[in-house]
């Protein structure tokens, strides 16, 4: 088993897990949801108790939406209605995502994965994605759920 990837550093505090937070989403788990693709529902369950994501795997989702051509005003205007709490990736959640890098090199993870895999280590909570790669993934602290 890989060792422990430190969540507390020079830059500051892990985010704040209170407010019931239960687990945080990637980009892909956030699309799934919005385009009520399978596996949606999971996202659902998850965003009514509180789930968060990092700003990083928001602009990723945002990102994709533009490349479909589908306007943003709408969507932004969704995602703020679902009460999804986006957390800055600050220096702290920085440092965490490349600490995870030997961790995540071999399965070709990029930096949104390792910004959504830091923010859920950081909270200790699940992440839900439908990345299968991160099911290889072995880190103690951190805990993916494919959606489907």
């Amino acid at each position: 088993m890989a060792r422990a990837v430190r969540v507390t550093g020079e830059a500051g505090a892990p985010p704040d897990a209170s407010a019931g937070t239960r687990c945080t989403l990637d980009a892909s788990a956030l699309l799934a949801y919005l385009g009520r693709e399978p596996g949606y529902e999971p996202v659902r369950q998850a965003l009514r108790d509180g789930a968060r994501i990092s700003t990083v795997n928001l602009s990723e989702a945002y990102a994709k939406l533009v490349q479909r051509a589908i306007p943003l005003d709408p969507v932004i205007n969704r995602v703020h209605a679902l009460g999804l709490r986006a957390v800055p990736f600050d220096e702290h959640l920085a440092r965490c995502a490349a600490e995870l890098l030997p961790h995540t090199r071999r399965l070709g993870l990029s930096l949104g994965d390792r910004a959504a895999l830091a923010l859920a280590q950081a909270l200790a909570v699940p992440v839900l994605t439908t990345d299968r790669a991160w099911a290889k993934l072995d880190v103690n602290g951190i805990s993916v759920r494919l959606i489907r």
